[in-house]
């Protein structure tokens, strides 16, 4: 089933919360920008500082942000989930906002792989009615949740143009990396 603009925000299944307060669900009534990222994607790592101080910004106005930590690299869920903790401790002592590790792949497959979404920092925002107002990078979200929480957004022609863009953008990524490994595939027995 596609995960996109209009659908019912999945489950939060996150395993541990490294920062904040255990959330067991969504909240009716509460925006929530639900954002996948890792320490080793440069990318995420320069939206935390635009996180925390949307995170600031939004206080009042009912949104929460959730960092969810889906991708860490370590041998084992216990010292990827150690090495993240003190990652957080050391390059973002400030942070305000809920952050889960998730070594499962239980949020991957509720949320990324069924939105088409290709990689990370993806950043879902889910409106005050438990639905999918939003996919893309954390870098567009400055210009739509001022009209999401206005509730201009989700309906909207710019969102529905801005969704199949990136459906669109994403399954073209998708197809390159197929190509990709079946151009590599016949090699790999040699390689190894």
């Amino acid at each position: 089933m596609l995960l996109g603009l209009e659908s019912p925000a999945p489950p939060i299944k996150v395993e541990n919360w490294l920062r904040g307060q255990p959330l067991a669900s969504l909240q009716p009534g509460t925006v929530y920008v639900v954002e996948f990222w890792a320490t080793w994607c440069g990318p995420c790592v320069a939206a935390l500082p635009d996180l925390v101080q949307l995170q600031e910004k939004y206080k009042n106005s009912g949104i929460e942000v959730l960092g969810v930590a889906a991708h860490e690299r370590a041998q084992t869920a216990e010292e990827a989930r150690n090495k993240l903790d003190a990652w957080l401790t050391e390059k973002v002592p400030n942070l305000n906002y809920r952050m889960g590790f998730d070594s499962t792949g239980e949020m991957e497959k509720l949320w990324l792989d069924p939105s088409f979404s290709v990689g990370i920092p993806t950043s879902f925002v889910v409106d005050r009615d438990g639905r999918i107002a939003f996919v893309g990078f954390p870098t567009e979200l400055d210009n739509v949740l001022p009209k999401i929480l206005i509730g201009s957004w989700r309906t909207s022609d710019e969102a529905k143009a801005a969704e199949t863009e990136r459906i669109a953008e994403n399954e073209r990524v998708m197809c390159e990396w197929r190509a990709q490994e079946a151009r590599t595939e016949p090699l790999s027995p040699n390689l190894r």
